[in-house]
């Protein structure tokens, strides 16, 4: 099908479902604020305020950064990368101890993000985190970490 849909069956009570690789936007975020209402009558509000952390050279290009934002007193940093000759500068350490601090001044407690074993995963234990979860074969042959750390205020 052109329409990015494999397939469409009926399901009990004579409702229908879809399985596809082009959601309509609005289905999407019904389904997002279904979860949400869930999650705020249950206590825990959505309080989400997205975080961004660039490196720009002297000419105003990107060459770095990170972007994840905070909820529920946690940083989660969801991407994070920094042009290959600038790796091993100081440029990443910089850019993860400004996010980390951003989230102190946004009483958050914690972080949390995942790595791959082809990425950054001894940078992060460097930097105090730890391996709370492992998925083998995330790609095949390679595995994904998920990690966190205890902020400190101060």
């Amino acid at each position: 099908m052109s329409d990015g849909q494999s397939g469409r069956r009926s399901v009990q009570g004579g409702h229908s479902l879809v399985v596809t690789a082009a959601p309509d936007p609005a289905d999407v975020q019904a389904i997002r604020g279904g979860l949400e209402a869930h999650n705020a009558a249950q206590g825990a509000p959505v309080d989400w305020v997205p975080l961004a952390v660039v490196v720009r050279d002297g000419q105003g290009n990107l060459v770095g950064g990170l972007t994840g934002g905070t909820y529920w007193g946690w940083l989660y940093i969801s991407h994070m990368w920094i042009n290959e000759n600038l790796r091993g500068k100081g440029h990443g350490s910089r850019v993860l101890l400004d996010a980390e601090g951003e989230a102190v001044k946004r009483s958050c407690h914690h972080v949390h993000l995942d790595t791959h074993d082809f990425q950054a995963l001894p940078f992060y234990q460097k930097h105090g985190y730890t391996v709370y979860g492992e998925l083998q074969d995330m790609p095949l042959g390679h595995t994904r970490y998920s990690l966190q750390k205890r902020l400190e205020a101060g």
